[in-house]
């Protein structure tokens, strides 16, 4: 019984510091070399860590109020985000205009949606709107293999993870002078087809699956202190060598 205890204290613990670091980096975006994909990305990948989740995703709107999808933790999600947005209906657009949490609802209320999550073997859907202090610039899919509910506390860290990372991007637009939030977007959108182009690019050349390509990538540019867009071009152009990337 002591050990099963202290297994369990130990697994409190480092899933503790994890919350600490994670809280930490969402909060750093005053970095030189601010990535706001590479960012997002973190957010999407940390909230499947430390949530009872197989997906999330993360739409951001322009000064029109028009959703883009940024970041998601795996390329199957980016496509039902894709499909949301096409359709116009599902858990992240009514969590946006609602600014409330769409929390354990039946998809089959989004009947297009439904089919479409359903057939990528997803079976329940929530949503967590980025707001602060009734300002709303985006939202978070969050994906689920199961029909279980989502757990209140778990619910609850998943909203304090969004708010904490509308906090950064706000504070770092603000620190960084006006600059509008479509421009930012269109700026971030194609930072993300380089990243898609040398993704791809690694995996040919390594063998390497597209996942395990771009999470080599960033793990390089968090190694070098680096904006993940940066190394991507650095692939594409050739002055990055494959070699001088970490094995995954």
């Amino acid at each position: 019984m002591e050990t099963v205890a202290r297994e369990g204290t130990i697994h409190r613990m480092s899933r503790e510091r994890r919350l600490t670091q994670v809280f930490v980096e969402l909060a750093d975006t005053l970095v030189d070399e601010f990535d706001l994909v590479d960012f997002l990305g973190m957010l999407a990948e940390a909230t499947v860590e430390l949530l009872s989740v197989d997906a999330a995703g993360l739409m951001l709107a322009d000064d029109h109020g028009v959703l883009h999808v940024m970041a998601s933790s795996d390329d199957q999600t980016e496509l039902l985000e894709l499909f949301e947005l096409q359709q116009d209906q599902g858990p992240c657009l009514d969590a946006f205009r609602t600014g409330q949490p769409v929390i354990d609802a039946d998809i089959s209320r989004w009947p297009e949606f439904a089919a479409t999550a359903t057939a990528g073997g997803y079976l329940s859907a929530h949503a967590l709107p980025l707001r602060l202090r009734g300002k709303i610039i985006g939202a978070m899919n969050l994906f689920r293999c199961d029909v279980a509910p989502l757990d209140p506390d778990e619910a609850a860290l998943g909203q304090a993870l969004a708010d904490m990372a509308t906090i950064g991007l706000l504070h770092e637009r603000e620190m960084r002078g006006y600059i509008e939030l479509t421009a930012q977007l269109e700026h971030a959108l194609d930072s993300r087809v380089v990243i898609e182009q040398a993704k791809g690019m690694l995996a040919e050349r390594t063998g390497l699956t597209l996942a395990a390509a771009f999470t080599t990538m960033r793990s390089h540019a968090r190694r070098t202190g680096q904006g993940l867009t940066t190394v991507a071009r650095a692939v594409l152009d050739g002055s990055l060598q494959t070699c001088a990337l970490p094995a995954h």
